[in-house]
């Protein structure tokens, strides 16, 4: 009789975790609310129905970079901004904005409310060249430009100096620094056809700038632009492009490297046919954007007319030197020359910010993770963190476009993905009323990643 009611009772239990698991909420802090984050809110949405997401931002409006990052005049990549208001006005989605994490919430007590807490809030400093002068005034990171132009509220007083100057260099010459470049050389009356902020609209039609050098490490070869990005920025009108002819030669190494990858050998093939054409249309107050490659930054000088303002930059000639296979790097060759300019827009990378309780590698500079789990150091020997996840650039660090982050959180959400385990539990039999019943010793379900 006994094992009946045993067996009855375990039947009695298994529909009351079914029902139980199917109705018990998963509660989730998404934290960060640009495309990472959303992407990743979408993602735990679809892949369950008891998923509650809240999604943070310290700031009071959403969609992070593809709102302060994007430029001005792509809209075509802002469209995104649609399908993460669907996420953000799901039933199951909250946006709670104005909420910084480390001084208005600890993660500590995020990972006490949730059951799980996944970190998607990017990059929002910037990586240091650590070479003298580089605290000059006119020296801005390129993050700096794109959210003064963006009307990131960051980004309201920085005031940029327009008028007194004619001539910026760009350290960099990946997309960010195109974009900064095309800004500057874009004539306003197209920019003001634009959602570019209007303070920055105020001060660009007022811009003396006539010439933008984009200065790179390495070789045309080793462009790390995409060719969209560049055709766009070569496409400006009457703009006069200068390319040093004998910067497009190739070694066997570059041309090895240029056979195994269609996108480099696309950029090269704009950059050669740029270095042979001239605007049509040619004047005194032309524009012009010159493209230098194999120069790294040595220092910065300092005005002699204005203290502690720049006038220039020193720069340390490079050559390549093959690392591995299809892999070159640039090294100093021990010969310098410098550029004059009044302005220096620094896009060598954007870096990510560790908050307490959060384990961090600060070589990389990234959360340590395994497919977006985070572990507990960097070590060969670290564990996993319960219930803690890292999704974007704070994952992977800042490279990619805005689709990549929709790949970055298939794996965080789905490769490893969100599911309800019952753990083991402690149990006891108690005879009440003539009834078997099981009484719970610990807490019967536990919210897992595997």
């Amino acid at each position: 009789m006994l094992k009946r009611r045993i067996f009855q009772s375990r039947r009695w239990l298994c529909r009351s975790f079914s029902s139980i698991i199917h109705s018990e909420p998963v509660r989730v802090c998404v934290v960060g609310s640009g495309p990472a984050g959303c992407y990743t809110a979408e993602k735990m949405l679809k892949a369950s129905q008891q998923a509650q997401v809240d999604i943070i931002d310290r700031l009071p409006t959403p969609f992070g970079l593809v709102r302060s990052g994007v430029a001005p005049d792509h809209p075509e990549t802002k469209i995104v901004v649609n399908q993460f208001s669907r996420v953000a006005q799901h039933e199951r989605c909250s946006f709670f904005g104005n909420v910084t994490l480390g001084s208005n919430v600890s993660l500590a007590e995020l990972r006490k409310l949730y059951h799980v807490v996944v970190l998607a809030y990017g990059a929002e400093s910037d990586r240091s060249l650590g070479i003298p002068g580089e605290n000059l005034k006119g020296i801005l990171s390129a993050r700096e430009f794109v959210w003064w132009y963006n009307g990131h509220p960051d980004g309201r007083n920085l005031d940029p100096d327009l008028k007194s100057i004619d001539t910026a260099v760009i350290l960099g010459q990946g997309n960010v620094a195109l974009d900064v470049a095309r800004i500057l050389l874009r004539p306003t009356t197209e920019l003001a056809t634009t959602d570019i902020a209007s303070h920055a609209l105020s001060t660009l039609e007022e811009s003396s700038i006539r010439v933008v050098y984009l200065v790179g490490r390495r070789g045309p070869a080793q462009a790390a632009c995409t060719a969209k990005e560049l055709r766009e920025v070569l496409g400006i009108k009457n703009l006069d492009v200068s390319i040093q002819e004998s910067d497009l030669h190739l070694t066997p190494t570059d041309e090895e490297e240029l056979k195994s990858n269609r996108i480099h050998r696309r950029i090269f093939e704009l950059l050669s046919k740029a270095a042979t054409s001239r605007p049509i249309h040619a004047g005194l107050n032309q524009r012009q954007l010159r493209f230098v490659f194999f120069r790294k930054p040595d220092s910065f000088q300092e005005s002699k007319d204005s203290t502690g303002h720049v006038s220039g930059v020193l720069f340390e000639k490079t050559v390549l030197k093959g690392v591995g296979p299809g892999k070159q790097i640039a090294v100093g060759t021990g010969e310098f020359e410098d550029l004059k300019c009044g302005m220096v827009l620094k896009s060598i990378g954007y870096k990510s910010v560790p908050v307490d309780g959060l384990p961090f590698d600060h070589k990389k500079g990234i959360v340590p993770n395994d497919k977006g789990r985070v572990l507990s150091d960097t070590s060969d020997t670290a564990v996993l963190e319960e219930g803690l996840y890292v999704c974007g650039w704070l994952k992977r660090g800042p490279t990619g476009i805005v689709a990549t982050n929709l790949y970055c959180a298939e794996e965080t959400v789905c490769i490893s993905p969100f599911s309800i385990h019952i753990i083991p539990i402690t149990v006891k039999l108690t005879e009440v009323a003539n009834h078997t019943v099981f009484m719970f010793a610990s807490e019967f379900l536990k919210l897992s990643l595997s």
